[in-house]
């Protein structure tokens, strides 16, 4: 006679028992049940009904079918004979095809155009610590329209039943969500196993088992009303607000920001690193709560208040800025990014330079930063044309002053009166050379006269001279006692 198994014995058997059923999970996922008399087919595939195996000689066998969804048993009339013919099969043509003799039934059929599901791939999240966690998977193509998706979620190690949520198909998003309750204080560490489920008349798929905690599923909307305001006598700094996003409650967890930006039409972004990281305030309108732990500090990358300022904007070009959020301790993931939005640094209305266009003087160096200022004139104009990474030509233009036009004018003008003074004097000395008694022009090169005549021997020399006029002068050019010399 054998021995009734002893306490130790019995609860191995049940620790047994539970793993299996814990294992077990949901149950098998197959196809939809259906009836003996359905016929299944793809999308596309041709297809031949017959109403009876021989057909019946000099009759008429007519065919009707009662399309799916039609109210009130509405039929439609086919082609006659024993055997129905259906090419490229729709999903419209899913219905009950019944063929009469006489206007008396024989056969009916079940005609189910479908297509197998995709095998659902889950990702779950949870927009706040206060809201339920969603789990949701996208599709590559529009289900079949008996498509059915179930989700089931338990405790991991636990032999508990699983809850069992039905999910819904969202067209314009393409996509399955499930919504899993999460109960009052219920613990965020503690692991949940979720199963989820696809099935129609064409077969059914089973998606890969997820183990999750309601921690790690956060995931915050992204932050909400980003603005971007230029800051005055900054050219080179933008302040960008937003506000939290309103599925997230900050009287009890407070969120990380994190801002990008790039200056059009640049494609890649920077994210924003603060000089100092900036002590935590309260976000507009809360209340001071009681510390439940300690605050996380922000990284190098994140602040926890509401706006931040871009010291290293570029100087005259329209900047594109993005926020996003996490929850304070790190948990979960980041948000997705906030909508775009877009600003320019203050411009200085007196600066010529403003009004070549907002052309940059930056150029980003191998460390990250930003050095080595030019001349804005040396981007010329066709930065201003969007040329995304080409190379610019040179531009010289520049601003002319009326000073240098002042300046240039009274020259050429001193210089025209000062031409004409010469001619002049020339032509009134060359007429006096024109006299009678003159050497005439052309004997030779010009005769260079002594200042003095030489002394002749005083034997030689009279007493009187007699009257002699004097002989013209040669005439000397680099000689401006000539033209200035009273006649």
């Amino acid at each position: 006679m054998a021995r009734p198994p002893g306490p130790l014995l019995q609860a191995a058997l049940l620790l047994i028992a539970a793993a299996a059923a814990a294992a077990a999970g949901p149950g098998p996922c197959g196809p939809a049940g259906l009836s003996w008399d359905t016929v299944v087919r793809r999308p596309g595939a041709n297809i031949t009904l017959t109403c009876q195996d021989e057909g019946p000689a000099n009759v008429t066998v007519s065919w009707q079918v009662e399309e799916r969804g039609a109210a009130g048993g509405r039929s439609r009339r086919l082609a006659e004979g024993n055997a129905l013919l259906l090419r490229q099969l729709r999903y419209e043509d899913s219905g009950r095809y019944s063929c009469y003799v006489g206007g008396r039934p024989l056969r009916s059929l079940r005609l189910l155009v479908e297509e197998p599901p995709e095998t659902p791939r889950v990702f779950c999240y949870r927009r706040s610590h206060d809201k339920d966690v969603l789990c949701e998977w996208p599709l590559r193509t529009k289900p079949s329209p008996g498509t059915q998706a179930m989700l089931w979620v338990k405790r991991r190690f636990t032999a508990e039943n699983a809850t069992e949520q039905r999910c819904r198909y969202f067209s314009k998003a393409r996509k399955f969500v499930c919504r899993v309750k999460v109960p009052p204080g219920a613990d965020d560490t503690k692991p949940l196993v979720v199963s989820t489920c696809v099935n129609n008349g064409a077969g059914g798929s089973a998606g890969e088992d997820r183990i999750i905690t309601l921690s790690s599923v956060l995931k915050p909307d992204p932050p909400l009303n980003v603005t971007v305001e230029a800051l005055e006598k900054a050219p080179q700094r933008l302040r960008v607000n937003w506000s939290y996003p309103s599925s997230w409650d900050p009287r009890f967890y407070w969120l990380h920001f994190q801002v990008r930006y790039r200056p059009e039409p640049a494609q890649t972004f920077t994210e924003v690193r603060p000089p100092v990281p900036p002590s935590p305030g309260l976000p507009p309108g809360r209340a001071t709560p009681a510390p439940r732990r300690p605050r996380s500090p922000p990284q190098v990358d994140q602040v926890m208040t509401t706006w931040l300022d871009i010291h290293d904007a570029w100087r005259g070009m329209r900047h594109v800025v993005q926020v996003r959020a996490r929850e304070e301790f790190g948990h979960g993931a980041w948000s997705e990014w906030s909508r775009e939005a877009v600003g320019t640094p203050w411009t200085d209305p007196r600066d010529l330079t403003s009004e070549m266009g907002p052309f940059s003087s930056q150029f980003p160096v191998d460390d990250g930063t930003y050095g080595v200022t030019l001349p804005p004139e040396l981007f010329g104009e066709d930065a201003a044309n969007g040329t995304d990474g080409a190379v610019l030509e040179a531009s010289a233009r520049s601003v002319a002053s009326p000073y240098a036009f002042l300046v240039a004018g009274g020259s050429l003008l001193l210089g025209i009166a000062l031409f004409v003074a010469i001619v002049v004097r020339y032509r009134q000395t060359w007429r006096m050379g024109r006299r009678p008694g003159a050497k005439p022009e052309g004997e030779g090169q010009h005769v260079l006269v002594p200042l003095a005549p030489p002394s002749p021997p005083h034997s030689e020399t009279p007493l009187l001279f007699p009257s002699v006029p004097p002989a013209p002068r040669a005439l000397h050019i680099t000689n401006l006692d000539y033209f200035f010399s009273r006649q």
